[in-house]
């Protein structure tokens, strides 16, 4: 190969390589930022109860979720916690899980959070949510001293 070609070769590698190297490498997407979507479905999962007894509050979520056919799994009443699960119909080899939380919020209230998982998917129906909080509000009106 003649030495003008080796040069010719040579240059073009060397342009090539500094076109790459001017390439902006594009941002990551954000992994753990909040998506539209997460956020509706976190307003759907979310409901503020006028209360001020967090573990009156954690009561009522065990009950409520007792009264819809799940197991308590665990209750933390330090960290406000309730995860619960049952078996799903018809089938029965479908599992429906539960994770409750329940945070004080300003102005004498309790801010309760379901977030439901069928066969390891999330549950985004908002009817389900809206079904575990009617029966949440039920039980909470009945547990009242």
């Amino acid at each position: 190969m003649s030495s003008e070609k080796r040069v010719r070769r040579l240059a073009i590698v060397v342009l090539g390589l500094g076109a790459i190297a001017c390439v902006t490498p594009q941002p990551e997407p954000d992994l753990l930022a909040p998506t539209e979507e997460q956020m509706k479905l976190r307003s759907i999962q979310t409901r503020s109860f006028e209360m001020t007894d967090r573990n009156q509050a954690i009561r009522g979520v065990i009950a409520a979720l007792q009264d819809l056919g799940f197991i308590i799994e665990r209750a933390n009443e330090s960290l406000g916690l309730v995860t619960a699960a049952r078996f799903a119909e018809p089938s029965y080899y479908d599992v429906l899980g539960v994770t409750v939380t329940v945070r004080p919020e300003k102005g004498g209230k309790m801010r309760i959070r379901a977030n439901a998982i069928y066969n390891n998917e999330p549950v985004t129906d908002a009817k389900v949510y809206q079904n575990f909080f009617a029966t949440l509000e039920r039980s909470m009106f009945l547990g009242r001293d």
